[in-house]
Protein backbone atom coordinates (compact mmCIF):
# COMPACT_ATOMS: atom_id res chain seq x y z
CA UNK A 1 0.00 0.00 0.00
CA UNK A 2 3.10 2.42 0.76
CA UNK A 3 4.53 2.09 -2.44
CA UNK A 4 0.54 2.68 -3.88
CA UNK A 5 -0.13 5.96 -1.86
CA UNK A 6 3.47 7.30 -3.41
CA UNK A 7 2.89 6.44 -7.10
CA UNK A 8 -0.92 6.60 -8.03
CA UNK A 9 -2.89 9.37 -8.43
CA UNK A 10 -6.03 7.52 -7.35
CA UNK A 11 -6.53 6.41 -4.61
CA UNK A 12 -10.28 27.10 32.87
CA UNK A 13 -11.89 28.68 33.63
CA UNK A 14 -11.40 31.65 36.31
CA UNK A 15 -9.87 34.72 34.63
CA UNK A 16 -6.78 34.83 37.47
CA UNK A 17 -4.08 34.78 37.63
CA UNK A 18 -3.24 36.21 34.69
CA UNK A 19 -0.49 34.76 32.43
CA UNK A 20 2.92 37.14 31.77
CA UNK A 21 2.56 38.43 28.19
CA UNK A 22 6.29 37.83 26.32
CA UNK A 23 7.27 40.69 24.60
CA UNK A 24 8.65 40.89 21.01
CA UNK A 25 10.88 42.86 21.57
CA UNK A 26 13.38 39.85 22.62
CA UNK A 27 14.90 36.03 21.24
CA UNK A 28 12.78 34.02 23.99
CA UNK A 29 9.39 35.01 23.18
CA UNK A 30 7.84 31.96 25.79
CA UNK A 31 5.36 32.54 28.23
CA UNK A 32 7.03 31.65 31.90
CA UNK A 33 4.14 31.69 34.14
CA UNK A 34 1.60 29.35 34.54
CA UNK A 35 -0.99 28.18 31.83
CA UNK A 36 -3.87 30.48 31.22
CA UNK A 37 -7.26 29.35 32.20
CA UNK A 38 -10.46 29.70 29.84
CA UNK A 39 -12.90 32.28 30.71
CA UNK A 40 -16.79 32.22 30.05
CA UNK A 41 -18.38 34.28 27.70
CA UNK A 42 -21.71 34.40 29.40
CA UNK A 43 -21.43 33.43 33.02
CA UNK A 44 -24.52 34.53 34.02
CA UNK A 45 -26.09 31.57 31.84
CA UNK A 46 -24.02 29.09 34.20
CA UNK A 47 -26.72 28.09 36.08
CA UNK A 48 -28.92 26.99 32.75
CA UNK A 49 -26.75 24.57 30.94
CA UNK A 50 -28.37 22.66 28.50
CA UNK A 51 -29.05 19.19 28.98
CA UNK A 52 -29.57 16.02 27.08
CA UNK A 53 -29.24 12.10 27.65
CA UNK A 54 -26.33 10.23 26.26
CA UNK A 55 -28.98 8.45 23.58
CA UNK A 56 -30.70 12.22 22.43
CA UNK A 57 -26.86 12.95 21.52
CA UNK A 58 -26.16 9.99 19.96
CA UNK A 59 -29.09 9.76 17.78
CA UNK A 60 -28.71 13.90 16.63
CA UNK A 61 -25.25 12.93 16.07
CA UNK A 62 -25.57 9.99 14.01
CA UNK A 63 -28.34 12.25 11.68
CA UNK A 64 -25.44 14.99 11.32
CA UNK A 65 -24.58 13.28 8.34
CA UNK A 66 -23.66 14.09 4.85
CA UNK A 67 -25.64 12.26 2.10
CA UNK A 68 -23.22 12.40 -0.81
CA UNK A 69 -20.45 14.55 -2.30
CA UNK A 70 -22.22 16.65 -4.47
CA UNK A 71 -20.19 19.91 -5.46
CA UNK A 72 -23.40 21.70 -4.90
CA UNK A 73 -22.59 21.47 -1.06
CA UNK A 74 -19.60 23.53 -1.09
CA UNK A 75 -19.50 27.07 -0.91
CA UNK A 76 -19.17 29.51 -2.97
CA UNK A 77 -16.59 32.31 -1.64
CA UNK A 78 -14.29 29.88 0.98
CA UNK A 79 -11.97 28.05 -0.55
CA UNK A 80 -10.58 24.50 1.04
CA UNK A 81 -7.42 25.97 2.43
CA UNK A 82 -9.41 27.85 5.22
CA UNK A 83 -10.71 24.87 6.66
CA UNK A 84 -7.17 24.02 7.10
CA UNK A 85 -6.17 27.67 8.36
CA UNK A 86 -8.93 27.51 10.56
CA UNK A 87 -7.77 24.34 12.14
CA UNK A 88 -4.10 25.93 12.31
CA UNK A 89 -5.65 29.39 14.01
CA UNK A 90 -6.95 26.88 16.19
CA UNK A 91 -4.17 25.39 17.53
CA UNK A 92 -2.30 29.03 17.92
CA UNK A 93 -4.72 30.14 20.09
CA UNK A 94 -5.96 26.82 22.41
CA UNK A 95 -4.64 23.54 23.86
CA UNK A 96 -6.66 21.87 25.87
CA UNK A 97 -5.34 18.59 26.74
CA UNK A 98 -8.60 16.70 29.22
CA UNK A 99 -8.99 13.68 27.52
CA UNK A 100 -12.76 13.38 26.65
CA UNK A 101 -13.38 10.54 29.00
CA UNK A 102 -11.77 13.11 31.83
CA UNK A 103 -13.78 16.18 31.07
CA UNK A 104 -14.92 17.73 34.44
CA UNK A 105 -18.24 19.31 34.75
CA UNK A 106 -16.29 22.46 35.97
CA UNK A 107 -15.65 24.65 33.34
CA UNK A 108 -13.67 26.84 35.89
CA UNK A 109 -10.60 24.73 35.66
CA UNK A 110 -9.56 23.75 32.45
CA UNK A 111 -5.92 25.05 31.58
CA UNK A 112 -5.25 26.27 28.07
CA UNK A 113 -1.63 25.88 27.12
CA UNK A 114 -1.67 28.27 24.47
CA UNK A 115 -1.94 31.76 24.97
CA UNK A 116 -5.38 33.27 24.17
CA UNK A 117 -3.53 35.52 21.61
CA UNK A 118 -3.07 35.43 17.38
CA UNK A 119 0.66 35.48 18.06
CA UNK A 120 1.40 32.42 16.49
CA UNK A 121 3.21 31.04 19.46
CA UNK A 122 2.57 27.77 18.31
CA UNK A 123 5.44 28.69 15.48
CA UNK A 124 7.54 30.32 17.27
CA UNK A 125 7.57 28.97 20.28
CA UNK A 126 10.08 30.53 22.96
CA UNK A 127 11.84 32.05 20.17
CA UNK A 128 15.69 30.98 18.96
CA UNK A 129 17.18 31.35 22.30
CA UNK A 130 15.10 28.71 24.72
CA UNK A 131 13.90 26.38 21.64
CA UNK A 132 17.14 27.04 18.96
CA UNK A 133 15.97 23.22 17.69
CA UNK A 134 13.45 25.35 15.22
CA UNK A 135 15.69 27.21 13.79
CA UNK A 136 18.56 26.93 11.49
CA UNK A 137 22.24 26.51 12.82
CA UNK A 138 23.45 28.13 10.37
CA UNK A 139 21.13 30.71 9.42
CA UNK A 140 19.53 31.31 12.83
CA UNK A 141 17.21 34.15 12.24
CA UNK A 142 15.39 31.46 9.80
CA UNK A 143 13.34 28.55 10.64
CA UNK A 144 14.47 24.96 9.85
CA UNK A 145 12.55 23.55 6.73
CA UNK A 146 12.42 20.02 5.92
CA UNK A 147 13.71 17.77 3.09
CA UNK A 148 10.57 15.34 0.76
CA UNK A 149 11.39 12.02 0.32
CA UNK A 150 12.27 11.04 -3.66
CA UNK A 151 9.39 9.66 -5.94
CA UNK A 152 10.49 8.34 -9.16
CA UNK A 153 11.68 11.60 -10.95
CA UNK A 154 10.96 14.04 -8.58
CA UNK A 155 13.94 14.55 -6.19
CA UNK A 156 13.84 15.87 -2.52
CA UNK A 157 12.60 18.92 -2.06
CA UNK A 158 12.19 21.69 0.94
CA UNK A 159 8.58 20.71 1.19
CA UNK A 160 7.92 19.08 4.54
CA UNK A 161 8.29 19.99 8.41
CA UNK A 162 11.90 19.38 9.90
CA UNK A 163 11.71 15.89 11.61
CA UNK A 164 13.62 13.80 13.99
CA UNK A 165 14.91 10.19 12.73
CA UNK A 166 11.62 9.23 14.42
CA UNK A 167 9.96 11.28 12.13
CA UNK A 168 7.95 13.10 14.59
CA UNK A 169 7.84 17.29 13.29
CA UNK A 170 10.19 19.51 15.26
CA UNK A 171 7.77 22.56 15.16
CA UNK A 172 6.07 24.72 18.35
CA UNK A 173 3.12 22.33 18.55
CA UNK A 174 3.13 19.40 17.35
CA UNK A 175 -0.86 19.22 16.42
CA UNK A 176 0.09 20.55 13.42
CA UNK A 177 1.21 17.49 11.73
CA UNK A 178 -1.68 15.70 12.91
CA UNK A 179 -3.05 15.95 8.98
CA UNK A 180 -1.04 16.63 5.73
CA UNK A 181 -3.35 20.04 5.02
CA UNK A 182 -2.37 21.82 8.90
CA UNK A 183 1.10 20.14 7.85
CA UNK A 184 1.82 22.16 4.72
CA UNK A 185 -0.30 25.04 6.10
CA UNK A 186 2.52 25.03 9.32
CA UNK A 187 5.61 24.98 6.56
CA UNK A 188 3.88 27.45 4.37
CA UNK A 189 4.02 30.14 7.76
CA UNK A 190 7.65 28.88 8.54
CA UNK A 191 8.70 30.04 4.86
CA UNK A 192 6.89 32.87 4.84
CA UNK A 193 9.00 33.66 8.00
CA UNK A 194 12.33 32.95 5.82
CA UNK A 195 10.94 35.34 3.02
CA UNK A 196 10.41 37.88 5.23
CA UNK A 197 13.81 37.83 6.83
CA UNK A 198 14.97 37.75 2.86
CA UNK A 199 13.09 40.66 2.04
CA UNK A 200 14.63 42.74 4.87
CA UNK A 201 17.88 42.18 4.49
CA UNK A 202 17.46 42.98 0.54
CA UNK A 203 15.22 46.78 1.63
CA UNK A 204 17.34 47.34 5.32
CA UNK A 205 20.54 45.49 5.13
CA UNK A 206 21.62 47.45 8.44
CA UNK A 207 19.14 45.19 10.42
CA UNK A 208 20.80 41.80 11.53
CA UNK A 209 20.85 39.36 14.56
CA UNK A 210 18.51 39.97 17.03
CA UNK A 211 16.28 43.66 15.99
CA UNK A 212 16.31 41.88 12.33
CA UNK A 213 14.37 38.72 13.88
CA UNK A 214 12.32 40.57 16.36
CA UNK A 215 11.06 42.80 13.10
CA UNK A 216 10.30 39.72 10.56
CA UNK A 217 8.49 38.18 13.43
CA UNK A 218 6.45 41.41 13.77
CA UNK A 219 5.81 42.06 10.22
CA UNK A 220 4.66 38.09 9.73
CA UNK A 221 2.58 38.11 13.24
CA UNK A 222 0.53 41.44 11.80
CA UNK A 223 0.17 39.83 8.43
CA UNK A 224 -1.13 37.02 10.20
CA UNK A 225 -3.46 39.23 12.13
CA UNK A 226 -4.78 40.37 8.98
CA UNK A 227 -5.40 37.80 7.10
CA UNK A 228 -7.06 36.35 9.99
CA UNK A 229 -9.03 39.08 10.44
CA UNK A 230 -9.96 40.69 7.26
CA UNK A 231 -9.35 37.55 4.94
CA UNK A 232 -10.65 33.98 6.97
CA UNK A 233 -13.25 35.92 9.48
CA UNK A 234 -14.73 38.03 6.72
CA UNK A 235 -15.64 35.21 4.63
CA UNK A 236 -16.71 33.33 7.80
CA UNK A 237 -19.06 36.53 8.60
CA UNK A 238 -21.46 38.94 7.55
CA UNK A 239 -20.08 41.25 4.96
CA UNK A 240 -18.60 43.94 6.82
CA UNK A 241 -19.28 42.95 10.41
CA UNK A 242 -15.73 42.68 11.24
CA UNK A 243 -14.41 46.25 10.23
CA UNK A 244 -17.74 47.60 11.93
CA UNK A 245 -17.25 45.83 15.34
CA UNK A 246 -13.79 47.05 15.15
CA UNK A 247 -15.09 50.64 14.67
CA UNK A 248 -18.23 50.39 16.81
CA UNK A 249 -16.55 48.32 19.84
CA UNK A 250 -17.46 44.90 21.15
CA UNK A 251 -20.62 44.29 23.37
CA UNK A 252 -20.12 40.77 24.17
CA UNK A 253 -16.70 39.54 24.16
CA UNK A 254 -15.39 41.97 27.07
CA UNK A 255 -12.50 41.98 29.34
CA UNK A 256 -10.42 44.37 31.79
CA UNK A 257 -7.05 43.62 31.07
CA UNK A 258 -6.17 41.06 29.03
CA UNK A 259 -8.48 38.42 26.55
CA UNK A 260 -9.59 35.22 27.97
CA UNK A 261 -10.18 31.77 26.01
CA UNK A 262 -14.36 31.41 26.22
CA UNK A 263 -15.04 28.27 26.81
CA UNK A 264 -18.40 28.67 24.30
CA UNK A 265 -16.34 29.72 21.47
CA UNK A 266 -13.80 26.50 22.19
CA UNK A 267 -16.30 23.97 23.06
CA UNK A 268 -18.63 24.72 20.64
CA UNK A 269 -18.77 27.93 18.09
CA UNK A 270 -15.55 27.25 16.37
CA UNK A 271 -15.92 24.06 15.95
CA UNK A 272 -17.72 25.36 12.95
CA UNK A 273 -14.83 23.94 10.94
CA UNK A 274 -15.73 20.47 11.26
CA UNK A 275 -18.71 21.06 9.27
CA UNK A 276 -16.54 22.64 6.41
CA UNK A 277 -14.48 19.51 5.71
CA UNK A 278 -14.65 17.61 2.17
CA UNK A 279 -14.84 14.21 1.51
CA UNK A 280 -12.07 14.21 -1.24
CA UNK A 281 -9.64 16.59 -2.51
CA UNK A 282 -7.94 17.54 -5.52
CA UNK A 283 -4.46 17.59 -3.48
CA UNK A 284 -1.66 17.97 -6.79
CA UNK A 285 -1.16 16.43 -9.70
CA UNK A 286 -0.22 13.28 -8.55
CA UNK A 287 -3.41 12.80 -6.58
CA UNK A 288 -6.26 14.71 -8.17
CA UNK A 289 -9.10 12.95 -6.35
CA UNK A 290 -7.43 12.58 -2.99
CA UNK A 291 -9.99 10.80 0.28
CA UNK A 292 -9.75 12.99 3.29
CA UNK A 293 -8.50 9.64 5.26
CA UNK A 294 -5.55 9.72 3.22
CA UNK A 295 -4.33 13.20 4.65
CA UNK A 296 -4.04 11.42 7.89
CA UNK A 297 -1.49 8.96 6.58
CA UNK A 298 1.36 11.08 5.54
CA UNK A 299 1.99 12.79 8.98
CA UNK A 300 4.18 11.91 11.96
CA UNK A 301 1.59 12.34 14.35
CA UNK A 302 -0.80 9.96 13.72
CA UNK A 303 0.24 8.60 10.25
CA UNK A 304 3.07 6.60 8.85
CA UNK A 305 5.72 9.34 8.30
CA UNK A 306 8.82 7.77 10.59
CA UNK A 307 7.29 4.42 9.67
CA UNK A 308 6.59 3.41 5.61
CA UNK A 309 8.11 7.01 5.23
CA UNK A 310 11.03 8.94 6.19
CA UNK A 311 9.69 12.52 5.32
CA UNK A 312 6.79 13.32 3.27
CA UNK A 313 7.21 11.86 -0.44
CA UNK A 314 7.88 14.10 -3.13
CA UNK A 315 4.93 13.43 -4.54
CA UNK A 316 2.46 14.58 -1.88
CA UNK A 317 3.49 18.35 -1.65
CA UNK A 318 0.83 20.32 -1.67
CA UNK A 319 -0.26 22.44 -5.24
CA UNK A 320 -1.90 26.10 -3.18
CA UNK A 321 -3.71 26.91 -6.45
CA UNK A 322 -6.01 24.20 -5.69
CA UNK A 323 -6.52 25.28 -2.27
CA UNK A 324 -6.28 29.03 -2.18
CA UNK A 325 -7.79 31.35 -5.69
CA UNK A 326 -4.10 32.35 -6.09
CA UNK A 327 -4.49 33.10 -9.78
CA UNK A 328 -8.00 34.59 -11.00
CA UNK A 329 -8.69 31.31 -13.03
CA UNK A 330 -6.77 28.00 -12.97
CA UNK A 331 -6.31 25.77 -15.84
CA UNK A 332 -9.23 22.73 -16.90
CA UNK A 333 -6.65 20.56 -14.80
CA UNK A 334 -6.33 22.34 -11.62
CA UNK A 335 -9.90 22.63 -10.12
CA UNK A 336 -9.80 25.22 -6.94
CA UNK A 337 -11.51 22.93 -3.93
CA UNK A 338 -14.10 24.84 -1.96
CA UNK A 339 -14.89 23.70 1.24
CA UNK A 340 -18.15 22.28 2.26
CA UNK A 341 -20.96 24.92 3.36
CA UNK A 342 -21.33 25.27 6.93
CA UNK A 343 -24.10 23.64 8.41
CA UNK A 344 -25.18 20.85 10.55
CA UNK A 345 -24.13 18.22 8.34
CA UNK A 346 -20.61 16.55 8.27
CA UNK A 347 -18.54 14.25 6.12
CA UNK A 348 -19.47 10.45 6.79
CA UNK A 349 -15.16 10.38 7.49
CA UNK A 350 -15.63 12.78 10.46
CA UNK A 351 -18.84 9.65 12.07
CA UNK A 352 -16.04 7.05 11.57
CA UNK A 353 -12.79 8.31 13.39
CA UNK A 354 -9.38 5.79 13.21
CA UNK A 355 -10.76 5.00 16.97
CA UNK A 356 -14.05 3.90 15.72
CA UNK A 357 -15.66 7.05 17.82
CA UNK A 358 -17.74 9.98 16.27
CA UNK A 359 -17.35 13.53 16.01
CA UNK A 360 -20.11 14.47 16.03
CA UNK A 361 -21.14 12.93 18.89
CA UNK A 362 -17.93 13.54 20.90
CA UNK A 363 -18.32 17.47 20.17
CA UNK A 364 -22.22 17.37 21.07
CA UNK A 365 -21.18 15.17 24.85
CA UNK A 366 -18.39 17.76 25.54
CA UNK A 367 -20.22 20.56 24.86
CA UNK A 368 -22.69 18.96 27.93
CA UNK A 369 -19.78 17.82 29.87
CA UNK A 370 -18.74 21.49 29.82
CA UNK A 371 -21.90 22.63 31.25
CA UNK A 372 -22.42 24.89 28.45
CA UNK A 373 -25.64 26.75 27.52
CA UNK A 374 -28.20 26.06 25.06
CA UNK A 375 -28.28 28.02 21.80
CA UNK A 376 -31.22 29.60 22.82
CA UNK A 377 -30.19 30.90 25.29
CA UNK A 378 -26.81 32.19 23.93
CA UNK A 379 -29.23 33.81 21.17
CA UNK A 380 -31.64 35.94 23.92
CA UNK A 381 -28.88 36.75 25.23
CA UNK A 382 -26.98 38.85 22.67
CA UNK A 383 -30.45 40.21 21.01
CA UNK A 384 -30.50 41.63 24.15
CA UNK A 385 -27.24 43.05 23.61
CA UNK A 386 -27.26 43.66 19.76
CA UNK A 387 -30.80 42.18 18.32
CA UNK A 388 -29.46 39.52 16.64
CA UNK A 389 -32.68 36.78 16.26
CA UNK A 390 -33.41 33.97 18.06
CA UNK A 391 -34.11 30.77 15.64
CA UNK A 392 -37.76 29.31 16.27
CA UNK A 393 -38.02 25.39 16.75
CA UNK A 394 -39.36 25.09 13.53
CA UNK A 395 -36.79 26.68 11.76
CA UNK A 396 -34.38 24.15 13.60
CA UNK A 397 -36.68 21.34 13.06
CA UNK A 398 -35.92 21.26 9.08
CA UNK A 399 -34.28 18.63 7.47
CA UNK A 400 -33.30 14.92 8.46
CA UNK A 401 -31.51 16.46 11.48
CA UNK A 402 -33.63 18.92 12.48
CA UNK A 403 -36.37 16.03 12.64
CA UNK A 404 -34.61 14.03 15.24
CA UNK A 405 -33.96 17.59 17.20
CA UNK A 406 -37.23 17.87 17.25
CA UNK A 407 -37.94 14.20 18.33
CA UNK A 408 -35.48 15.04 21.70
CA UNK A 409 -36.71 18.21 22.36
CA UNK A 410 -33.57 19.98 20.47
CA UNK A 411 -35.64 22.00 18.33
CA UNK A 412 -36.81 24.77 21.33
CA UNK A 413 -33.36 23.42 23.50
CA UNK A 414 -30.65 23.01 21.14
CA UNK A 415 -26.84 22.11 21.97
CA UNK A 416 -24.77 25.77 21.16
CA UNK A 417 -23.11 23.90 18.66
CA UNK A 418 -25.44 22.44 16.96
CA UNK A 419 -27.26 25.61 16.92
CA UNK A 420 -24.10 27.02 15.61
CA UNK A 421 -24.57 24.86 12.26
CA UNK A 422 -27.96 25.17 11.98
CA UNK A 423 -28.27 28.36 12.25
CA UNK A 424 -25.58 28.80 9.46
CA UNK A 425 -27.94 26.55 6.95
CA UNK A 426 -31.23 28.39 7.95
CA UNK A 427 -30.02 32.14 8.40
CA UNK A 428 -26.67 32.00 6.43
CA UNK A 429 -27.60 31.99 2.98
CA UNK A 430 -27.96 27.84 3.16
CA UNK A 431 -24.57 27.72 4.86
CA UNK A 432 -22.55 30.20 2.72
CA UNK A 433 -21.48 31.79 5.82
CA UNK A 434 -22.44 31.95 9.62
CA UNK A 435 -25.75 33.35 10.89
CA UNK A 436 -25.94 36.19 12.75
CA UNK A 437 -25.67 34.95 16.06
CA UNK A 438 -22.23 32.76 15.31
CA UNK A 439 -21.43 35.30 12.91
CA UNK A 440 -21.01 37.70 15.81
CA UNK A 441 -19.67 35.65 18.64
CA UNK A 442 -16.67 34.60 15.97
CA UNK A 443 -16.08 38.27 14.63
CA UNK A 444 -16.16 39.41 18.32
CA UNK A 445 -13.84 37.12 19.95
CA UNK A 446 -11.05 37.14 17.26
CA UNK A 447 -11.04 41.07 17.47
CA UNK A 448 -10.83 40.85 20.95
CA UNK A 449 -7.74 38.59 21.18
CA UNK A 450 -6.20 40.84 18.47
CA UNK A 451 -7.29 43.94 20.49
CA UNK A 452 -5.97 42.12 23.45
CA UNK A 453 -2.15 41.42 22.41
CA UNK A 454 -0.08 44.08 23.98
CA UNK A 455 2.22 43.52 20.59
CA UNK A 456 -0.45 43.63 18.01
CA UNK A 457 -1.30 45.88 15.01
CA UNK A 458 -4.72 46.99 16.82
CA UNK A 459 -3.09 47.72 20.20
CA UNK A 460 -0.30 49.44 17.85
CA UNK A 461 -2.58 52.08 16.27
CA UNK A 462 -0.54 54.61 15.43
CA UNK A 463 2.40 52.52 13.96
CA UNK A 464 4.05 54.21 10.60
CA UNK A 465 2.34 57.49 11.24
CA UNK A 466 -1.27 56.07 11.19
CA UNK A 467 -3.44 53.25 11.92
CA UNK A 468 -1.78 50.70 10.48
CA UNK A 469 -2.47 48.44 7.44
CA UNK A 470 -0.07 46.12 5.52
CA UNK A 471 0.78 49.27 3.05
CA UNK A 472 1.81 51.01 5.47
CA UNK A 473 4.76 49.49 5.81
CA UNK A 474 8.27 51.05 6.04
CA UNK A 475 9.00 48.07 3.14
CA UNK A 476 5.65 46.64 2.00
CA UNK A 477 4.99 42.65 1.10
CA UNK A 478 3.64 42.51 -2.17
CA UNK A 479 -0.44 42.26 -2.82
CA UNK A 480 -2.29 42.10 -5.41
CA UNK A 481 -4.56 44.82 -3.59
CA UNK A 482 -3.69 48.01 -2.15
CA UNK A 483 -4.22 48.02 1.89
CA UNK A 484 -4.76 44.50 1.48
CA UNK A 485 -3.12 41.28 2.38
CA UNK A 486 -4.43 38.02 1.90
CA UNK A 487 -3.52 34.31 1.89
CA UNK A 488 -3.37 34.14 -1.54
CA UNK A 489 -0.98 36.77 -0.82
CA UNK A 490 1.04 35.32 1.61
CA UNK A 491 1.64 32.48 -0.71
CA UNK A 492 2.79 34.07 -3.95
CA UNK A 493 5.38 36.04 -1.92
CA UNK A 494 6.59 32.46 -0.29
CA UNK A 495 6.69 31.27 -4.46
CA UNK A 496 6.30 28.24 -3.59
CA UNK A 497 3.17 27.51 -5.13
CA UNK A 498 3.13 24.53 -6.81
CA UNK A 499 6.46 22.85 -7.14
CA UNK A 500 4.79 19.43 -8.20
CA UNK A 501 1.93 20.92 -10.23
Amino acid sequence: MSQQLMTTGHGSLRRTPEPSHSSIQGRNLGRVNAPPLFGQMFPSLADEPHSASDAALKALGEAMLESDVDPSGDTANIPAGFTYLGQFVDHDITLDTTPLSKVINDPLAIENFRTPALDLDSLYARGPGDTNYLFDRNDPEKFLIGVTQPVGSLRAMPNDLPRNPQGLAIIGDHRNDENLLVAQTHLAFLKFHNAVIDHLRSKAPTLTGDALFVEARRIVTWHYQWIVLFDFIERLTEPGLVRRIKNEGRKIYRFKKRPYMPIEFATAVYRLGHSMVRERYSHNAHFADTGFDLLFLFSGLSGRIGNDFETLPSNWIIDWRRFYAINETNPASVPLNMARKIDPLLARELHQLPDGSSLPERNLLRGRLRSLPSGQAVARFVRGKVGTPVMTPAQIATGPDGAVARQHGMDADSPLWYYILKEAQVLGNGGERLGPLGSRIVAEVFLGLVAGDVNSFIRDENAFGGKWSPDKEDHPLPSKTPGAFTMADMLRFVDDISPVG
